[in-house]
């Protein structure tokens, strides 16, 4: 019997919108949590070839491979084919940014194979966001693949970011600054240009283009992005100079050779680490200038290790002749330090900064540490953390085991009070670090009585963290006057989890309005299913004269609770 014909256009009117639309994730750049070894990169799950894989590193979870598929797009089908290592439980997940997520599908129920999903939705990147492996390995692709079409409706650029302007330089620093750009949907983020090339992309109205040669002029425009993909005209352009910095750099190879290093330090000075383990007690106790930062450096596989403590200790920690604290590097009286690529781990706690202002810890890796990893103390204002990473936290002490730890509690204040009896570390900028998992506390502890931080950019995994002495979120704020912002977090079992970001509001002497005056904007919870609100507020009445403000740029998924207990600011 013949067949019947039937026309084109009748075929394709026959066919689901899902079968219809065009493959548009094939090639496009890819990007994952982590990968196993080399030969599993990403991209091989959008190269069209089924004989290679993208897989995550074994036995974590979670773990998430994400496509940007180059503009928005209306999302109609996603089709993954999974190696052995499949996802038990995960999402499809798309983004208009690659910051805020909607689920466009959930299981707890997957069994692997190939999964060709309908789903409705918009954005320009795809995500899968694996939560439970259905094996003990990791989880595994041959390919994802993401149809639909591009949406191009929104074609209106943001406006023109305003009045550009240097807020800081260092030697080898550059801070920026600008006023916020408008759009007629909504304006994602900002692309900062050195010259020509892009040298960094942020959410926020600041930026510290880093690395940059001393007494050298840069000149920088910035330009605004919309969900679309739309960008403004460049900024009116600024130009900034580096301070001269100089002084002869130290190299070192052996912990005896750093603790002299460190014990000689001046102003311009730059100690440069070689590869290899360090063992020992290493105290920074001279000063850098503005103009003249001291800097300690080195690359990732320098890993400086106190195998302390030991000895009798005073009263108040103090570098004293016959005790060892055990902290992994030790900055005591010792202002304008900047600290760069190296590792420290497998000490009592990591890097303490005390009476220390403007010290920059730069790309360095904190691990495997007994207490807390980084804490800026006895009024160590001014101090910035960035571009780094912090695990493995608490080993011996949870309760304890803080990630990065600004000023001091109350109780603490007899021997951290040195500015009016109080902790003042003030203005201590948390930027773009990646925390987690295995932190036994809060990722960020902030204390009472300190001012004017900023928390932005920063990933939170929260596997891992205990829930004793009160650590149970990512973010505990204490001070008054904090900007948390685009910050991305996510909780998976194990661990004790109550919300994302807490206040609390303790009592102290001299007075001050502690857990006030903060704001969240623009960051994205995943709960886990756990976690009761991304933001909790602990209390509105202690602080109505300076109320906390959660605006509706935060977003969250998997919360019991919700996005937060006080009313939300558009």
């Amino acid at each position: 019997m013949r067949g019947l014909l039937v026309p084109a256009v009748l075929f394709a009117a026959l066919l689901s919108p899902s079968q219809a639309d065009p493959l548009l994730s094939q090639g496009k750049p890819a990007t994952a949590s982590s990968v196993e070894a080399s030969g599993y990169a990403a991209a091989k799950a959008v190269d069209g070839n089924t004989g290679t894989r993208w897989a995550s590193r074994e036995g974590h979870d979670p773990e998430w491979i994400r496509v940007d598929l180059g503009s928005p797009a209306v999302i109609s089908r996603v089709k993954l084919n999974w190696e052995a290592a499949y996802a038990r439980a995960y999402k499809v997940q798309a983004s208009p940014d690659g910051s805020s997520w909607t689920d466009l599908y959930s299981t707890t129920s997957g069994d692997g194979g190939t999964d060709d999903l309908t789903v409705s939705g918009s954005g320009r990147y795809i995500r899968v966001y694996g939560t439970a492996r259905g094996t003990a390995y990791g989880y595994s692709l041959w390919e994802l693949q993401v149809y639909g079409s591009p949406s191009g409706s929104d074609s209106v650029p943001p406006t023109v970011p305003g009045s550009p302007h240097v807020t800081g330089t260092t030697s080898s620093s550059v801070s920026l600054a600008w006023t916020a750009s408008t759009d007629n949907v909504g304006v994602t983020g900002y692309e900062v240009y050195r010259g020509s090339s892009l040298v960094g992309t942020v959410t926020g109205t600041s930026f510290t283009d880093t690395g940059l040669a001393a007494s050298t002029g840069y000149t920088y425009t910035v330009k605004a992005r919309d969900a679309a993909g739309n960008r403004s005209a460049a900024s009116s352009a600024v130009t900034a100079t580096t301070s001269s910095g100089g002084g002869p750099t130290v190299d070192v190879s052996t912990a005896a050779q750093l603790i002299s290093a460190l014990a000689g330090s001046q102003p311009g000075q730059t100690i440069r680490l070689a590869a290899g383990e360090y063992h020992g007690v290493f105290v920074a106790q001279r000063a850098g200038t503005a103009a003249a930062p001291i800097t300690l450096t080195g690359p990732s596989g320098a890993i400086l290790v106190n195998d302390g403590p030991s000895g009798e200790a005073p009263s108040c920690p103090v570098p004293t002749p016959g005790w060892d604290s055990g902290y992994g590097l030790w900055l005591y009286g010792a202002p304008y330090w900047k600290l760069t690529g190296f590792t420290v781990k497998d000490s009592k706690k990591g890097i303490v900064v005390d009476d220390s202002p403007h010290v920059t810890i730069d790309g360095v890796y904190v691990h495997h540490t007994d207490e807390e990893a980084v804490h800026f103390r006895r009024s160590s204002a001014d101090g910035v953390i960035q571009n780094s990473r912090i695990d493995h936290t608490g080993l011996v002490q949870p309760g304890y085991g803080e990630g990065v730890y600004i000023g001091s509690a109350n109780s603490n204040w007899g021997c951290h009070g040195n500015t009016g009896g109080v902790d003042r570390s003030d203005r201590v900028a948390v930027l773009r670090n990646r925390l987690g998992p295995d932190i036994a506390a809060e990722h960020i502890d902030v204390k009472e009585g300190t001012f004017d931080g900023v928390i932005r950019g920063n990933t939170f995994d929260g596997t891992g963290i205990t829930g004793e002495n009160s650590g149970d979120s990512w973010v505990d704020v204490k001070g008054i006057g904090y900007l948390i912002e685009g910050n991305t977090g996510t909780f998976a079992p194990p661990g004790t989890f109550a919300n994302g970001y807490e206040t609390h509001n303790p009592s102290t002497n001299p007075s001050f309005a502690n857990g006030c005056g903060n704001v969240w904007r623009s960051n994205t919870s995943d709960l886990g299913g756990v976690g009761a609100y991304a933001i909790k507020i602990t209390s509105v009445s202690q602080c109505s004269a300076q109320p906390n403000v959660v605006y509706s740029s935060n977003t969250v998924t998997n919360a019991t609770s919700g996005l937060t207990n006080i009313p939300i600011t558009p």
